[in-house]
């Protein structure tokens, strides 16, 4: 479902969109709906390859069910059969059934594509409360991203009980500034909620995560002055990116892909990260972590709710001679995990 260029993708699924009305379902077919529950649907729920956005969906459909109870069933609806499962959707859709979508970095113009398919579903829903879970307000300054808040600011204001969960500070004012017809909530990203410290594994050597992407702050002089500070500090190193080459993958595979990235965590004296679901794993492995900085807000300002952490370490700014220290000290310590779940009361609060 990937178009060159946007304005083609909107085009396409537009016309893919008209043209499901008359197919039937093919994905959700074996779906079976409890009428004796309420649902509650997720949409955008993360089947490809970026982990980050795997353990979202995982943390926010544990969440729900958690809350929620047997009162609802979860329903996923994953971002690659988004077609189908807004017309699956709203054929089964009832009084008192809750919409949701994926939480992450994906509110923006940054993911125009993920955006498009949230504002659809925001549209599709008007009379069932829906709910954006902890996301991070990214529209660009530049012509195309002021153009695409504008659409936002359109569609958003528009719904009449429509939640917006800011996983920062600078998001929550933002969308406070730009969407002020929505609720807007403040709590913590959704995969701080878990804890997956447990069972503990024996620690050797590093692991380094670091991004290559658009998102990404470093050069790539700095990012080799680290690779070969730790290189020369730690007899194993291990490179594991939160991004893996995999698509289309089902419940059992994603939980099984999460299920390795935390192990190896686990397994690691020290991670080192400039990705902020790779601080995120490592804050909910309890394992120490030097983190550097990506091109926005959301590593600096998600790292407010957790620097209680003593093993949660942001550089502010790439310095070497402050890297040289980091390494030189080999004090990596390990931290106690706090007791996030008050922090996600505003968030239980629209689900009770």
């Amino acid at each position: 479902m990937i178009f060159s260029n946007a304005l083609s993708f909107r085009k396409k699924f537009r016309f893919k969109l008209f043209l499901q009305q008359f197919k039937s379902f093919d994905y959700f077919k074996n779906t079976k709906i409890d009428k004796n529950k309420k649902q509650v649907y997720i949409f955008l729920a993360a089947d490809y390859g970026n982990l980050g956005d795997v353990a979202i969906t995982y943390a926010q459909t544990k969440f729900l069910k958690d809350i929620l109870g047997n009162n609802f069933e979860v329903i996923e609806i994953p971002i690659s059969h988004s077609l189908e499962g807004l017309y699956f959707v709203k054929k089964n859709i009832k009084h008192g059934d809750i919409i949701t979508s994926v939480g992450g970095g994906n509110l923006g113009d940054l993911y125009d594509q993920i955006e498009y398919i949230r504002q659809l579903a925001v549209r599709s829903f008007p009379k069932n409360k829906f709910i954006s879970f902890p996301q991070t307000f990214d529209f660009s300054e530049t012509a195309e991203g002021k153009k695409a808040l504008a659409i936002a600011k359109k569609v958003y204001n528009a719904h009449p009980n429509l939640y917006m969960v800011a996983r920062e500070k600078t998001s929550y004012a933002l969308m406070n500034q730009y969407f002020d017809k929505a609720h807007i909530l403040l709590t913590p990203d959704i995969v701080l909620s878990l804890n997956k410290e447990y069972p503990k594994l024996e620690r050797n050597g590093a692991v380094i995560c670091m991004r290559q992407d658009k998102e990404k702050n470093l050069t790539q002089k700095q990012t080799t002055f680290i690779q070969n500070e730790i290189k020369d500090r730690f007899e194993s190193v291990l490179f594991y990116d939160t991004h893996i080459n995999k698509d289309n993958m089902n419940i059992e595979e994603r939980e099984e892909e999460l299920e390795k990235i935390w192990n190896t965590f686990k397994s690691a004296e020290l991670v080192v990260t400039d990705r902020l679901h790779g601080m995120i794993f490592c804050y909910i492995t309890n394992t120490p972590c030097l983190v550097f900085q990506n091109n926005n807000h959301k590593v600096r300002e998600t790292y407010s709710w957790i620097n209680e952490n003593k093993n949660i370490n942001l550089m502010p700014n790439f310095d070497e001679e402050n890297i040289r220290n980091f390494f030189t000290s080999k004090d990596f310590n390990i931290g106690t995990l706090q007791n996030m779940k008050n922090l996600y009361q505003p968030l239980r609060k629209i689900l009770g």
